[in-house]
């Protein structure tokens, strides 16, 4: 009804309608993907209150300290309100502090200080955060910037009301200055990824002065003491409270300096109120929702279509500061020194590649130019390019993916960056391996020179890497073209992008480990997962070619065949064989109990996989599978996602499908058509232009596209261009309850295929 109600107005409003008066926020729920648990992710994710992109979050505490699962929504107790920086619960935290209100009797461990609450006491937005503490009375409310916060308590009245800091284990320190009205204090606790001088400076400056102060260490209370330094330090500060008196208390913090994280503070807060910053929050997050607007979906879809891209507005997290001369500096997770220019983390770009990066490089080519920006900073600083940073090289996942999310930009027009550093930077990916297994290429010399990483000389999941590093090949040739290099180097990579074919088994038509000796892994069991391949199996890794479709294709035995073989992922019974883990891994779980087959959404490996049957002349196989993936893998409720969301690549999935596209094969300047979900969507680009997608027969049965309309010309093609979307226009779809046999079946409209250059 909401919804109806919606649509009719802007229709009456008509072109005068501003989507600048639409508050955007109301449709977002940062609860999406929080039920979940270490046996079964339904996002795992934390109502992050964030600023997008920015450098700290905040987020309601209710597991232990050092548990990654910080938030749970079947949780019913909040032991503090952490600054967090954690991406991932499997990569976990690092810097955090966290601050609690008590009253009553002083109660300062994590166990004591703890507070029953409820979820219908509880407000959760990008930007503001509200819930009632009943053990003490309280109200808490916390709205951010970027590199700051304010809290605003409201107590009881009481002559026992306390606010505890906690700077965590690992080496922390906090100092009380109540002739300021002030703390300070650092973290210092991590989960790797830092050099020995790391710490996260914070400060909190209070409205109320204190009647009560104290310091403790692990749990030792020491009154009167002011200054603490321990493996665990926190804070106590105290007053009177009448019945409903409000404390607000603004909070920033610095990897650089104590003296940084007071700057931040007052750069950022300044004399604001909460509400004023409340409404600075509000306005940010409506501006970058706002560029994408969607309407004629029903209540449930808009949600999660704008819970989504919240969550793909989140990471990576800036980590650069600006200094006292208004300059962009950063403490380097690499080398521990403070340097000028960008610097971004929490990302892990075995995920993000597919779809989040691609995001930004169509939405937000300035942001994706510091991020750019940030690589050169990271790979002179540390000797490598990041593949999973948090906030420095963390040894997760595998792949050289950095070289997918460099050519993507750069072929897709992108620039204001050092290229040739960052191409020197993949070179050095191909021959050499970091200190962790996730940074360069690891296998690289039995790749080089087999074609292949094998399957018998001790490096896991060496399938998975050979088709990843075959990949970023292509993305290596695709920037040594555009950046005439020479001619020797284009041979190179021109070759390895094919590697991908000495791993496939012409006998079962699905890749396959490889010993050393030439001889494919005995036994085989394509459905067994990790062993050869990444949190997967065959049946999901097959499709990693993303840049020659064509050419899998050929090896399966032609387009026909290769529908077929597409088929059997969704009909197959989701069975496998977990021996390699020793228990079934949560990734299993979730593909298990989706019914719908082999397919396994909630990991990134198969993602762009239903749209690959615009390769074979099938494009409304695309269209039925991308919607009902939408449909029932895909609520905006806690239990919302099939799997992990992963730094916004399972939910930018979500927004490119509703919007009509996807990006197949980063690196390439085309966007696959699929299904679009709503009626119409309006993208507004940063150039200014904006592109109206219109299906206005859209429906739930109607999910074919019968025609397709750019621009008023008929647009045959199963693909659209990046330049082209970007110029503006209107994309006109129409709808069909029966699919278009005949519209895309044409070569002459398949997506782009390296062997058919």
């Amino acid at each position: 009804m909401q919804t109806f109600f919606r649509t009719t107005l802007l229709l009456l409003l008509g072109a005068t309608f501003s989507y600048a008066q639409i508050d955007y926020t109301q449709w977002v729920n940062p609860l999406m993907g929080t039920d979940s648990r270490h046996e079964l992710s339904t996002g795992n994710t934390y109502p992050a209150v964030a600023l997008p992109w920015g450098m700290n979050f905040w987020c309601p505490q209710t597991g232990k300290n050092g548990d990654g699962w910080m938030y749970m929504y079947t949780a019913n107790k909040i032991r503090g309100f952490k600054q967090t920086h954690q991406p991932s619960p499997w990569i976990n935290d690092y810097g955090m502090f966290s601050i609690m209100p008590v009253t009553g009797k002083l109660k300062f461990t994590e166990e004591a200080r703890q507070s029953w609450f409820s979820h219908k006491a509880e407000v959760v937005k990008p930007h503001y955060y509200s819930v009632y503490l009943a053990d003490h009375d309280t109200q808490v409310e916390i709205t951010p910037t970027e590199r700051a916060s304010q809290f605003r308590l409201t107590f009881p009245k009481t002559d026992s009301a306390f606010v505890v800091i906690d700077a965590f284990a690992k080496g922390s320190y906090i100092k009380i200055i109540p002739e300021q009205q002030k703390i300070i204090g650092y973290s210092t606790q991590n989960s790797g990824g830092v050099p020995p001088n790391f710490k996260n400076y914070f400060e909190l400056r209070f409205d109320k002065p204190f009647t009560y102060s104290a310091t403790w260490s692990d749990k030792t209370l020491s009154k009167n003491t002011l200054e603490m330094k321990a493996d665990h330090a926190g804070g106590v500060i105290g007053f009177k409270t009448k019945k409903g008196e409000v404390v607000t208390i603004k909070v920033s913090s610095s990897f650089i300096s104590a003296e940084q994280a007071a700057l931040n503070l007052t750069r950022e807060l300044g004399n604001d109120t909460f509400d004023a910053t409340l409404q600075k929050g509000q306005k940010i997050w409506n501006q970058e929702l706002g560029r994408l607007a969607v309407e004629g979906g029903t209540d449930a879809q808009i949600r999660t279509f704008y819970s989504c891209l919240y969550r793909a507005l989140l990471f990576p997290r800036k980590f650069y500061e600006l200094n006292a001369q208004n300059q962009v500096v950063h403490y380097s997770p690499y080398n521990g020194q403070v340097l000028p220019g960008y610097m971004f983390t929490d990302n892990g770009f075995w995920d993000t590649f597919r779809s989040a990066i691609p995001f930004f490089t169509l939405m937000y080519p300035t942001l994706n130019a510091q991020i750019m920006e940030g690589l050169v900073n990271a790979y002179k600083e540390s000797g490598f390019l990041p593949e999973w940073a948090s906030p420095g090289h963390r040894d997760c996942m595998i792949g050289s993916n950095s070289a997918s999310l460099i050519a993507d930009s750069y072929i897709k027009g992108i620039r204001g960056y050092d290229i040739n550093t960052l191409y020197e930077a993949v070179l050095k990916n191909t021959d050499h391996a970091g200190a962790v297994s996730s940074v360069g290429r690891f296998g690289h010399e039995y790749y080089n020179e087999l074609g292949y990483v094998p399957y018998d000389v001790k490096i896991n999941e060496n399938a998975a890497r050979t088709l990843e590093y075959a990949y970023a090949d292509f993305c290596i040739l695709q920037l040594a073209k555009s950046l005439k290099r020479p001619e020797s180097e284009i041979a190179l990579f021109t070759k390895r992008n094919q590697n991908f074919r000495n791993l496939f088994d012409p006998e079962t038509k699905l890749m396959r480990g490889k010993n050393k000796a030439g001889d494919f892994q005995k036994p085989f069991n394509p459905f067994k997962w990790g062993d050869a391949f990444t949190e997967g199996n065959s049946w999901h890794y097959t499709w990693s070619v993303f840049h020659d479709v064509d050419g899998l294709a050929s090896l399966m035995g032609g387009r026909e065949a290769f529908a077929q073989k597409l088929d059997s992922v969704f009909i197959l019974p989701p069975v496998f064989d977990e021996s390699y883990y020793g228990f079934v891994i949560h990734e299993i779980r979730e593909m298990q109990i989706m019914n719908m087959g082999q397919y396994a959404h909630g990991n990134q490996p198969i993602q762009h996989m239903p749209y690959l049957y615009n390769y074979a002349g099938q494009p409304w196989k695309s269209q039925y599978w991308i919607r009902q993936i939408m449909d029932k893998l895909y609520q905006p409720t806690p239990d919302g996602y099939c799997g992990d969301e992963d730094n916004g690549q399972t939910s930018a999935w979500y927004v490119f499908s509703a919007l009509g596209f996807y990006p197949v094969c980063p690196g390439t300047t085309q966007y696959v058509v699929g299904s679009p979900l709503f009626k119409r969507a309006t993208m507004t680009f940063e150039n200014g232009k904006k592109l109206t997608i219109n299906a206005p027969e859209n429906s739930d049965k109607n999910v074919y596209v019968k025609q397709l309309v750019f621009n008023g010309k008929p647009h045959t093609q199963n693909f659209v261009e990046h330049h082209a979307l970007q110029q503006g226009g209107s994309l006109n779809f129409t709808m069909s309850p029966t699919p278009n046999q005949s519209r895309g079946t044409e070569v002459s409209s398949f997506p782009y295929s390296f062997s058919r250059k």
